[in-house]
């Protein structure tokens, strides 16, 4: 069974203060099964968005859990072009901004996709 969306990203925030990170809520979705988008911010202003990979990149043991796939990095208008989309098609996502030191250390907090 899929944990809520809610939970989720309760999960992930508690687990982030817990190391001595920070991490905040930008957009409540839909508690149960809101779409999940993850931005990565470092502190020179740097930026990545992960979201929902792809249903093909499932492992088919694990077919329950969130996996995520790159969408742009380093390119806010690319990543403010696509939330904006994503707002207009279902406003009902969840958006979470997780300060990083290095935008490559994404796999610490949560799963890739391969691929």
């Amino acid at each position: 069974m899929r944990l809520t969306s809610e939970f989720w990203v309760s999960a992930l925030t508690k687990r982030l203060f817990a190391e001595g990170g920070f991490a905040t809520v930008l957009q409540k979705g839909a508690r149960e099964a809101g779409t999940v988008y993850i931005l990565l911010r470092n502190r020179l202003g740097q930026q990545a968005l992960y979201g929902p990979a792809a249903q093909a990149v499932y492992d088919e043991a694990r077919p329950n859990e969130r996996r995520f796939a790159l969408i742009a990095r380093d390119d806010e208008e690319a990543i403010n072009r696509r939330l904006e989309r994503e707002r207009r098609f279902d406003p009902d996502f969840w958006l979470v901004e997780i300060e990083v030191t290095d935008l490559d250390e994404a796999e610490r907090y949560f799963e890739i996709a391969a691929g």
